[in-house]
């Protein structure tokens, strides 16, 4: 079975080595390593597969919050391993993209080196006129990013039950969910925050996405991501940009749950790269059958209680990365902060592998 590696390295060897198994069905077959400006040791690598007729693309991405690139790697694996070979290289190609933050997976990190949640990252218009869509997290800011070091554990788990039945009572539980996650454009030293420019990682995304597409008539993307919903849980998270209705695609993709990014099924995302890629289409593949979907594999769960962890996991973690913090501070967070995007838990990983098969399988 397909597992989890290691490390950044160890995955990242293992992707490039596949490229040898594709050669033989798609001889117009290579890989693209992309280094990363800021550590040209570290790198997206990007096996691309031509078929004879362009007819159908499928993409499979893994790793723009880097920690959750090492589920990536196993999906990616799994697909190496029991998927390949059913499709037909005369007519669907590949686009498959190892580490699109490759210094958050070396680094077991959500956000790349300047702190932006590159899924918020994708805008084609001007950062500074973002800083109205998010209007309750100036509010909400001094709860979300305490300026002070990390020392205390058991005085900062108070603090946040203090805090968050205060908070709750003046803002209630959906608007904080929605200001926290939705991405804020204030506060570089934030939760969530989508950067003040375009980030290296995203303009490497997005000429890849407008050279990958060029000449298919049917593209399926499929973004692998972890944390949110339900545990032990797949759900197939579509943009709302998607107009097909959510029974045709479970019909069509056999998703074990589907629920589009909004605040009653899901929760609101700006800079949304899925977003971003179906703005794309309109423009520059009018006509594509296009569908893009991020495969979230729940992981604390989504009762009141498993949100209310995984909020104070977001926020300790990065009061340590801004602040600082003891030893016993560091340790606590790296644990809670490693269960939130990859469980210990064997039976996690059969379970999401299982539920990603059953997409495979529709798409193979």
């Amino acid at each position: 079975m397909a597992n989890v590696p290691a490390s950044y390295e160890q995955s990242r060897t293992r992707f490039r080595a596949h490229l040898d198994d594709l050669t033989g069905s798609w001889p117009n077959t290579f890989l693209t390593c992309l280094p990363l400006e800021s550590d040209p040791a570290l790198s997206t690598d990007i096996i691309t597969a031509n078929p004879v007729i362009k007819e159908r693309l499928i993409v499979i991405t893994t790793g723009e919050h880097g920690i959750e690139g090492y589920l990536g790697s196993a999906v990616l694996e799994l697909f190496f391993e029991e998927y390949v070979r059913r499709l037909d290289p005369q007519t669907t190609g590949l686009l498959l993209i190892h580490a699109i933050n490759p210094w958050g997976m070396k680094s077991w990190e959500r956000q790349n080196p300047s702190n932006v949640d590159l899924n918020r990252n994708f805008i084609d218009g001007d950062f500074e006129s973002l800083k109205t869509t998010n209007p309750d997290y100036p509010a909400l800011a001094p709860y979300f990013t305490p300026s002070e070091p990390l020392n205390d554990t058991a005085g900062a788990k108070w603090r946040f039950i203090v805090n968050t039945i205060k908070n709750m009572v003046t803002f209630g539980s959906r608007r904080i969910r929605e200001a926290a996650l939705m991405g804020q454009y204030h506060s570089p030293r934030g939760i969530y925050f989508g950067g003040m420019e375009l980030q290296p990682e995203t303009v490497t995304m997005m000429d890849t996405y407008r050279k990958g597409f060029s000449g298919y008539r049917e593209i399926i993307h499929l973004d692998m991501h972890t944390g949110y919903g339900p545990r032990d849980q797949m759900t197939m998270v579509t943009s709302p940009y998607e107009k097909r209705p959510a029974a045709e695609l479970t019909a069509r993709f056999d998703a074990p749950r589907i629920a589009t990014a909004n605040p009653d099924e899901f929760y609101t995302m700006q800079g949304d790269m899925i977003d971003w890629e179906y703005r794309l289409v309109e423009r520059e593949f009018p006509g594509i059958n296009f569908f893009a979907a991020t495969c979230e594999f729940g992981t604390y769960g989504d009762l009141i209680l498993q949100a209310a962890r995984s909020l104070r996991t977001t926020i300790v973690k990065n009061q340590l990365n801004q602040f600082g913090g003891s030893p016993e501070a560091a340790e606590w967070v790296k644990g809670e902060f490693r269960e939130l995007y990859l469980p210990s838990d064997p039976a996690w990983l059969v379970k999401a592998l299982a539920d990603v098969r059953c997409v495979f399988n529709a798409i193979t």
